[in-house]
């Protein structure tokens, strides 16, 4: 009666090799006598989900009939039933993550389709997990991406089901779209993107019809709703924590734009005008536009609707076009921004008519009433706010939403239409034949278009009635000119209330905080592709994809010369990436092809910006070593380091009040100079941009700039003739970054800019190949205090910062054969460097229209025996030498070289 009662294990043989079929049906039996999960087979079904896995991804690389009998036994079946069970985390997680493994490695088509067959893995999705455990939630999501990268119009069958009208992998994706947990949000995003990817008529008429506008709509208000949360942050960025929040702030939203953008270059059209028609109507015109300008919230209304600091709006502004860049969306933003459509908006379907929508900005302005939630009749103020319903409210009843604005409604293309999506003008933004969306380009070129006979500039500049814009399209639509339009020409502000709001911000009054976001704001308007040109030109904006820039704006470019004024004053307000930005618009406006159609009195402006530039520096020029350093590591920076206009929009520290001290950790362009050691970097960086931007105005190369140019240095590797040089004779004794001694046999030679190590040339005596160059001037020799033959020699690498730790370009040890020698080489090398320096001292003297300082002590003896007069800018380096002795020994000259061997040898040791 004591004898153990027999398990089904001793019925069952376990095999040995896990990998193969038999195991698998081992496992199988496991299953089916372990349908109910308890606390004693938990463990059992985790571990038995796991080799299923692992022999199904091995059987889908070597077995086929393994996928065969895991269909036949509809073993998907076992992970459905155990998890209606609600058998706990323990086991839900071990399915989900069994899942995403097996999705992740299955390579095969055809095992791909033996797992998705029977509906199994939807009813798994919609299965109602427990997401408050966030590991769960974390499984889950993963599973759904994975499935999604799977996609393609031979899988997606397996997931939208056309006669039942469903979806459950996109649905149920979507829902987590404003998840708090950012990782999150990001799979739904690429889950959503992978799913449009899929070409599928039927799933995509699903999408538009079902999904895309509550999906939309509560998308954007989300993005709204975190523009605030933006900008609330940096009113409020006293402390670390707020400044590390809202970099992270910024960078969702970037995220938010790259996403839209994403979706929208798919080129979806049925969703495309559906998301333009959201972003415009729900985000972009009523939260970032009406915030350029108080005037556009009407008295008494102003807490009816959140509104957001004018620098930050065109902070985003300038984000949203330099990120996004399809056409009918920028395009009509644009308009809106530089023509000063205030009031038209979303209207009432039942009193809109066709007359009610073509209307100048005068009638709408003069036919808005005092309320701010109805301009006209009909047409209904724009306005952010909470959508009707939650996404998930919406996509739970099952139901057809409310139908969008714009008259996108059910009648949709059938599926057999080759032309599937709405389809946009090329010079008609609309959304659809029913939007309202009001563009006034195409208003306006429509009235001098239409009419059969187009009357030229003259007839419109005799005509009272005809418009600035009209004339602007006469010119710049390709129609023939009476009488040519050329130089600076102004626009008319009054009915543009948001471009004059921008034009007002380039103002500086107390600081360039507004100035600078309206400056990329300009600037990403001209370098969007997607803004038609016709738009710009109205505005005579030309950019650099116009073929003519005769027509300028005026205005525009002399707020631009006033700020490049600006920056030259002792105590300015502007900084360093302000006065970049405003060259580089500038150029972007008046530069073609290397001609420029700017004015004479404003290049002599700019001219005179130069001079005020350089009086300025003059009062940091000093003779010391400091003042060199920062004058070429500025001019590197400012060739090495151009300003990108999109990496600016990127950094969170430009939405802070303009900082005055590093201890804000904001990088000295984008912030105001602390102390007279930054006082004097900025004129210098000043004096270089402005410098430049007047060669080039004037179509002229500036040949004293950089102090060292290329071709007087000598490179590594380079042979050198070496018969008319005196040389030192050492041993180089070098660490490398293992702390290796290595020695090596070299010569010193001294040129006038560089100190030079080279060995001789085996094949040509009395030449040398250079194995070593760097430049004298950062020379630092010292003598050794027990033995008299040895120089420690450090040459640093130039730098950029002068609170950075300069960085060797060579650390070592110089042993000459007797104390002699290395006195002469210690000379030698700290006088070239004296030398070097003063030379280039001289050159910013001249520069900057300096008197010429006293020349220095005469050159030493050797290499630099040649430097005569170098006072007045004279003297010739090594190369130079060479080029003249051989033009001497064309002509029939003869000279007396000291033989190589002559020369001291002298050996080195490393520190």
């Amino acid at each position: 009666m004591f004898n153990k009662p027999r398990s089904w294990f001793s019925q069952v043989m376990k095999p040995r090799s896990i990998h193969s079929l038999d195991h698998l049906k081992y496992l199988h039996h496991v299953l089916l006598k372990n349908t109910i999960v308890t606390e004693y087979n938990k463990e059992l079904l985790v571990e038995t989900f796991r080799l299923i896995a692992e022999i199904l991804i091995w059987g889908d690389q070597n077995d086929s009939s393994v996928f065969d009998f895991f269909l036949e036994k509809n073993m998907l079946s076992f992970f459905l039933k155990i998890l209606r069970q609600k058998s706990g985390r323990y086991v839900c997680v071990q399915l989900l993550q069994t899942l995403n493994i097996l999705f992740e490695n299955i390579q095969k088509e055809t095992s791909l389709y033996y797992l998705l067959s029977n509906n199994h893995i939807n009813q798994i999705i919609v299965h109602k997990f427990d997401f408050s455990d966030e590991e769960i939630l974390a499984y889950y999501i993963s599973v759904l991406k994975t499935l999604s990268l799977k996609l393609n119009s031979h899988t997606i069958h397996f997931f939208y089901n056309e006669h039942t009208n469903d979806f459950a992998l996109y649905t149920e994706a979507i829902k987590f779209f404003n998840h708090p947990e950012s990782m999150v949000r990001i799979a739904v995003r690429t889950i959503t993107l992978n799913v449009y990817r899929v070409y599928d008529k039927a799933m995509l008429q699903y999408i538009r019809n079902r999904t895309a506008v509550p999906y939309f709509s509560n998308l954007v208000w989300f993005i709204g709703n975190h523009v605030l949360h933006v900008d609330s942050c940096a009113e409020d960025c006293s402390s670390v924590h707020n400044r590390s929040r809202l970099t992270d702030l910024i960078s969702e939203h970037l995220d938010h734009l790259h996403y839209i953008n994403d979706i929208l270059q798919l080129d979806i059209d049925c969703l495309n005008d559906v998301l333009t028609d959201h972003l415009l109507d729900s985000l972009f015109i009523p939260l970032y536009v009406y915030s350029l300008n108080d005037s556009s919230v009407d008295s008494g209304k102003t807490t009816e609707k959140p509104l957001i600091n004018a620098g930050m709006s065109l902070f985003l502004l300038a984000q949203v076009f330099l990120i996004i860049h399809y056409g009918p969306l920028v395009n009509s933003l644009a308009d809106i921004i530089l023509n000063g459509i205030v009031d038209l908006s979303s209207p009432d379907p039942d009193h809109v008519t066709a007359d009610d929508v073509r209307t100048t900005d005068s009638d709408t302005a003069s036919s808005c009433s005092e309320n701010s939630a109805v301009t006209r009749k009909g047409l209904v103020r724009r306005a952010f706010g909470v959508p009707p319903e939650t996404l998930e409210h919406c996509l739970d009843r099952r139901q057809r939403p409310p139908l969008a604005r714009g008259g996108l409604s059910e009648d949709l293309p059938s599926t057999s239409d080759s032309n599937f999506g709405l389809q946009s003008g090329s010079v008609d933004y609309k959304t659809s034949d029913n939007s309202t969306f009001y563009s006034k380009l195409t208003v306006t070129y429509e009235k001098v278009t239409k009419s059969e006979s187009m009357p030229t500039i003259t007839e419109m500049s005799n005509s009272c009635n005809s418009t600035d814009e009209e004339k602007t399209i006469a010119v710049w639509g390709g129609q023939l000119l009476d009488e040519p339009l050329a130089g600076a020409k102004d626009v008319l502000l009054t009915n543009r209330p948001y471009l004059d709001r921008i034009f007002t911000a380039l103002n500086c009054v107390d600081n360039d905080y507004e100035v600078l976001f309206a400056l990329c704001l300009l600037y990403a308007l001209g370098d969007n592709h997607g803004v038609d040109m016709r738009l710009l030109n109205c505005v005579y904006m030309p950019t650099n994809r116009s073929e003519d820039k005769s027509v300028y704006n005026g205005t525009l470019v002399d707020k631009l010369i006033r700020i490049i004024n600006q920056s030259c004053l002792p105590n300015g307000r502007i900084r360093i990436a302000t006065l970049e930005l405003s060259i580089k618009l500038l150029k972007q406006l008046i530069l073609s092809d290397g001609s420029c159609f700017l004015e004479d009195r404003d290049i002599a402006l700019i001219e005179g910006a130069r001079e005020e530039s350089t009086l300025v520096l003059r009062n940091f020029y000093k003779g010391d070593e400091l003042f060199l350093d920062m004058f070429e590591d500025e001019y590197q920076q400012m060739k090495k380091k151009p300003l990108n206009v999109e990496y600016l929009m990127m950094d969170s520290s430009v939405v802070l009040p303009p900082a005055g001290t590093p201890l804000s950790g904001i990088e000295f362009n984008k912030r105001l100079p602390c102390g007279e050691v930054e006082r004097a970097r900025q004129a210098i960086r000043i004096f270089f941009l402005i410098r430049e931007v007047s060669f080039t105005l004037r179509s002229e190369k500036d040949t004293r700039l950089p102090l060292t140019k290329e071709y007087e240095l000598i490179k590594e590797n380079e042979k050198l003739d070496l018969n008319n040089s005196d040389l030192i004779g050492c041993t180089v004794i070098t660490k490398d970054s293992r702390h290796h001694v290595q020695q090596s046999r070299r010569f010193l030679v001294v040129d006038v800019y560089q100190m030079i190590l080279v060995e001789p040339d085996t094949r040509r005596l009395g030449w040398g190949v250079v194995k070593f160059v760097g430049p004298l001037q950062n020379v630092e020799v010292t003598g050794d205090k027990e033995d008299a033959r040895i120089l420690h020699a450090t040459i640093h690498k130039p730098i950029a910062n002068i609170h950075a730790k300069p960085l060797p370009l060579l650390s070592a040890r110089l042993v000459f054969d007797d104390h002699i020698r290395c006195m002469a080489a210690k000379q030698r090398l700290t006088k070239g460097r004296t030398r070097a320096r003063q030379r280039k001292m001289l050159n910013i003297a001249a520069l900057l229209d300096l008197p010429a300082l006293a020349s220095p002590g005469g050159p030493g003896p050797g290499i630099t025996q040649t430097i005569q007069g170098y006072s007045q800018g004279g003297g010739s380096t090594l190369r130079e030498q060479a080029a003249s002795a051989t033009k001497t020994s064309q002509q029939g000259g003869s000279r007396a070289h000291p033989p190589l061997q002559r020369t001291t040898n002298t050996t080195t040791t490393t520190t």
